[in-house]
């Protein structure tokens, strides 16, 4: 995939202390259009959708709200928790701000588990990035097949 021009200004927001502390790179030093093509090869070639990735954290992000910060055990198969950061976080395609909510989930057959947050689902479902390598938040669609059995 080609470097988008808009997408410079984007990769500069996602920078360490830019709209977030950690960033949302980690300690990966591909081109974002890099990130985000390998992330949709590997989504494909795990035969699963974003669509359906997407679709299945929300749902499970929505249960874990009426836990009201303790854990709540959803279909026998996933324990979740949300815990809520007071403040927002402006989305780096600068298309969006979202609440600071927390979302922890683990699959309760092979204790596989992911963290996100209301802005890595919006980042996942609108722009198909899922982060960069190291980064606290990034979600490998392997892990993500494992622990949301899709």
């Amino acid at each position: 995939m080609k470097a988008n021009p808009k997408l410079k200004k984007v990769y500069l927001n996602m920078q360490n202390g830019e709209i977030s502390k950690e960033g949302f790179l980690g300690d990966d030093k591909r081109e974002l259009n890099e990130i985000i093509e390998d992330d949709e090869k590997m989504i494909q070639s795990l035969n699963i959708e974003i669509e359906k990735i997407t679709d299945k954290m929300e749902q499970l992000e929505i249960a874990s709200i009426k836990g009201l910060g303790e854990p709540v055990i959803v279909e026998n198969k996933w324990e979740v928790k949300i815990n809520e950061v007071k403040g927002y976080m402006v989305c780096p395609f600068e298309d969006g701000i979202y609440r600071k909510h927390n979302i922890h989930i683990k699959n309760l057959k092979n204790n596989k588990e992911i963290n996100f947050s209301d802005l890595s689902l919006h980042l996942i479902r609108e722009h198909h990035f899922l982060q960069g390598k190291g980064s606290f938040y990034r979600l490998e669609p392997k892990i993500l097949k494992e622990v949301l059995e899709i």
